[in-house]
């Protein structure tokens, strides 16, 4: 496994280095955030691991400028501010997940777990082309239309997620089913996660003119495009 780390402080770096050498990872370590971008263009990586602030450039800009240039590489944030609007911040501009400083090498390592192993071949595979009533999913080019029209901008977490409801319709699922399923195993993050994608999928298709992600209550959520469906 080849994993980018671009982290200002060099105790954190030494850190996750000697667990990355104990578990086999190659791992690189950049300390500024416009080298830390310009490494994650150049090569391929299986993972990316950012420190939300930076010198030069802080860490959600460069999730933002990847996930804008249509790279899907995994993306975990490293930051030390907990509250819930900088974490959903970073989910909204494509990360994968977070973890809150301080952390443990082990939480980390369960973290890049579940974000590597974000596509399991049985939940996700798709044919070529998937077609509903409103949706066509072109899973050759990973892009998804509406009515004909494309869906713009569906980071690599929506456009899965989106994908598992289309082959699953009518189908609830709880919060703890979907991070199984889509996020790839046992997730170790935050189940607001799902909440944060369901609502950024949400505001993304509105433009068809109907509701098809219901929240059942108390329950999870659904995928349903009949018009009798309440949200």
């Amino acid at each position: 496994m080849k994993i980018l780390v671009i982290e200002d402080n060099e105790s954190v770096s030494q850190m996750i280095g000697l667990f990355f050498e104990k578990e086999g990872i190659d791992g690189e370590f950049v300390l500024d955030g416009k080298t830390g971008l310009a490494r994650a263009e150049q090569d391929t990586w299986d993972c990316l691991i950012i420190d939300w602030m930076l010198p030069s450039m802080d860490g959600v800009t460069i999730c933002r400028s990847l996930r804008k240039a249509g790279d899907d590489v995994p993306i975990i944030m490293l930051t030390a501010k907990d509250g819930e609007s900088d974490q959903v911040l970073g989910l909204e501009m494509g990360a994968d997940d977070y973890v809150t400083k301080p952390f443990s090498p082990l939480a980390l390592m369960a973290r890049i777990k579940a974000v590597t192993r974000r596509r399991p071949a049985k939940e996700l595979t798709v044919n070529p082309m998937l077609e509903t009533v409103h949706f066509r999913v072109d899973e050759s080019s990973r892009e998804v239309f509406a009515d004909g029209m494309a869906i713009e901008n569906l980071t690599p977490k929506e456009y899965d997620l989106l994908v598992f409801f289309i082959q699953h319709p009518k189908q609830v699922f709880s919060r703890d089913q979907l991070l199984e399923h889509v996020w790839g195993f046992d997730f170790y993050g935050d189940d607001r996660t799902v909440d944060v994608h369901i609502k950024r999928l949400r505001t993304k298709i509105a433009g068809i003119g109907t509701s098809v992600l219901h929240t059942v209550w108390g329950v999870g959520y659904k995928f349903d495009e009949s018009e009798e469906a309440s949200s």
